[in-house]
């Protein structure tokens, strides 16, 4: 199992939050996506390592990294609430968005601990390595994409809702590590239901409207992959909490963790890229746009 996370936090660190950053703001965003893989490269080497100061050393880089966009986050909240008029609560898109941003600094956090071999917060190590890919993907690209698709879709109340839900059911499932199983298990439950509408919305107005047809394809394998992938997500959760037979940590890393990494992720950036659509820009002041 080990050998098959490593290769799926390798493909989070140095494909998918790049060019993610890309999609949510080329221009403010695109310094940080260019020098990424410095911090990258050394987060992706850091899970090969024995544990120890040289691998705790390698992750602390990728958290350091993962924090300036943290800050990110931070400071395009407040540009967001000091435009006049602005809501006193963003956008689904925008709070997607922010989501996305804030995502690798939990799986940051979580390499820094394990390598370290440290218990952070008193969970287990597998737990901790496991939290790594889970926020690069079931944090970072999933609320991108659920951002991507409020932005893009016709249909307002289905994708809003995806945008809103996504975020909520991944701090759910953050907030259920801490409590329970039954509180991890909500967490699934709004997550599954906002990735779902997501494909569902991918399936009926993006894919059929997409003018490049590989991006249609990759879309439409985004969206089936799901059904399958989130499925599992709720039967894993569903039987942590009562006791039902599920599926094992190894059987969910190389179905449901694989499934979304390839065909839900890495299918949903390229089609994205190729479509050249993002969200909304970072709401700076009226002086500084161009």
């Amino acid at each position: 199992m080990a050998v098959l996370v490593n290769l799926i936090v390798a493909l989070g660190m140095l494909y998918a939050v790049p060019a993610g950053l890309r999609l949510i703001d080329p221009a403010g965003l695109g310094t940080a996506a260019r020098l990424w893989p410095w911090a990258a490269v050394p987060g992706a080497l850091a899970p090969w390592l024995p544990r120890g100061s040289a691998a705790t050393a390698l992750a602390a880089l990728y958290a350091a990294a993962a924090l300036a966009l943290l800050g990110a986050a931070g400071a395009r909240l407040r540009r967001h609430l000091g435009r006049p008029r602005a809501g006193r609560f963003p956008d689904p898109s925008e709070v997607a968005v922010l989501t996305a941003l804030a995502s690798p600094s939990v799986a940051g956090s979580a390499l820094v601990a394990e390598r370290a071999g440290y218990r952070l917060f008193g969970f287990d190590l597998d737990v901790l390595a496991l939290t790594v890919p889970h926020f690069h993907f079931a944090g970072f690209t999933a609320a991108l994409v659920a951002g991507l698709v409020c932005r893009s879709a016709a249909t307002g109340h289905r994708a809003r809702w995806a945008a809103y839900s996504v975020p909520a059911g991944t701090l759910l499932v953050l907030a259920g590590y801490f409590v329970d199983d039954w509180a991890e298990l909500l967490g699934a439950v709004v997550l599954t239901g906002g990735m779902w509408t997501v494909a569902l919305v991918t399936w009926r107005e993006l894919r059929p409207a997409a003018r490049d047809r590989p991006a249609g394809a990759m879309l439409a394998a985004s969206a089936l992959v799901l059904v399958a992938t989130m499925l599992l997500a709720l039967w894993w959760a569903a039987g942590e909490a009562t006791g039902i037979v599920h599926p094992t940590l190894t059987w969910m890393t190389a179905t449901h963790g694989l499934g979304n990494a390839l065909g839900f992720a890495l299918c949903s950036l390229l089609a994205w890229r190729r479509l050249g659509a993002g969200p909304a820009p970072d709401p700076r002041p009226a002086t500084a746009l161009t």
